[in-house]
């Protein structure tokens, strides 16, 4: 095998590939990144047997063949080579790597065992854009459990709605929903896909508009341009999260987002991972108290003018949990809907129906 490729090229095709490779695994080829010459191109694939990634670059081809390659390694080398061709050429288990002044003799791995390529039969399928795609990861991804016990808890469920994609997470503790629009929905479209894998994808380069989405009995399926990733689908049943929303609300107060960001911020500088951050909202004054105590620091509190409707409201919540929510919305002003200080908070983008966040309250002493 023998071919020229320019050196971007080949690292951004490493770095997407790379997010496919095994770091824990016990065999070796596992932690390679197979590559394959031929026609106009290269093919770049890694696979941790779990997830599988596979990438199609442009190459000046001049004998075609296949090998497997320490993946880290080579990306290290071509992360420092200059801003040049870069030659590849195999021989006898080896592959000379050579790129301007610089060059490398590095020990190959049987391609013979390197996997074959997932084939997935997918069922049904949507395309949405790239950047919503990107946008809705962001949202929810911060709400995945990272409790390896409850691996169901550990994906966001997909969805179809009559509109579009929807997008569900859940750690027991808050509850992450986003919506996007999408032509061609199909019904029956619905999987828990791990959410360390979605992040992976959302931070892939924008190549192309739109991603389209794939399902198969077993897999997930991302199509990206000239990429390909697979991931296996999470086994279980996702948690009945519509019996969690309240169709009812005894409170709605409206905060501007910004405000209400900086106020949660400044008070809960005195308090611990654990301590709450309380909201005692009045309507008569049109204001909400925030506060945060803590037995070993003090106290803090700040009072945020706000548009109520409905009763007065007191209720307390994890302050980093109403901040990771906060910062989601996306929109100027932001809801909380409350029925009690018992009963779970839900904060609303204004003007925008396609986010909800769910945060089960701390109980007030």
């Amino acid at each position: 095998m023998r071919f020229n490729i320019n050196k971007s090229e080949l690292l951004n095709a490493l770095t997407i590939v790379a997010k496919g490779a095994s770091t824990r695994s016990v065999l070796p080829v596992l932690s390679g990144v197979y590559i394959k010459a031929e026609g106009a191109g290269l093919t770049l694939q890694t696979t941790d047997l779990e997830r599988s990634i596979r990438y199609d670059v442009m190459a000046l081809v001049e004998e075609p063949g296949e090998t497997v390659i320490p993946e880290k390694l080579l990306l290290d080398i071509v992360k420092n080579l200059p801003d040049a061709a870069v030659e590849f050429k195999t021989d006898n288990g080896s592959v000379a790597v050579s790129c301007d002044s610089a060059s490398y003799m590095l020990k190959t791995l049987d391609p013979e065992d390197f996997p074959a390529f997932p084939e997935v039969n997918v069922k049904n399928r949507i395309m949405v854009p790239f950047s919503e795609f990107c946008k809705m990861v962001k949202r929810v991804a911060k709400v995945v459990s990272k409790d390896q016990s409850r691996v169901v808890m550990t994906g966001v469920l997909i969805s179809t709605t009559d509109s579009g994609l929807r997008m569900v997470a859940t750690d027991s503790y808050r509850l992450a929903i986003c919506d996007v629009a999408a032509p061609g929905v199909e019904e029956g479209f619905e999987a828990i896909v791990s959410g360390a894998f979605l992040q992976e994808v959302a931070s892939l380069p924008a190549l192309a508009d739109s991603i389209e989405i794939g399902l198969s009995e077993n897999q997930v399926v991302f199509e990206f341009q000239k990429m390909v990733l697979i991931n296996r689908r999470i086994e279980g049943s996702f948690p009945n999260y519509r019996q969690l929303i309240p169709d009812s609300y005894v409170t709605k107060t409206c905060f501007t987002t910004s405000d209400l960001i900086t106020a949660v911020r400044r008070v809960s500088l005195i308090s611990g991972p654990t301590e709450p951050v309380k909201f005692d909202i009045n309507k008569d004054a049109k204001n909400a108290l925030i506060t945060s105590m803590s037995q070993d620091v003090g106290t803090a509190e700040e009072i945020l003018p706000c548009e109520v409707s409905g009763d007065n409201a007191l209720i307390a919540f994890n302050h980093q949990y109403v901040l990771d929510g906060l910062t989601s919305v996306g929109t100027s002003q932001v809801f909380l809907e409350t029925q009690s200080s018992l009963k779970p908070g839900i904060f609303k983008s204004a003007g925008d129906e396609s986010f909800l966040y769910l945060v089960m309250p701390v109980r007030i002493s």
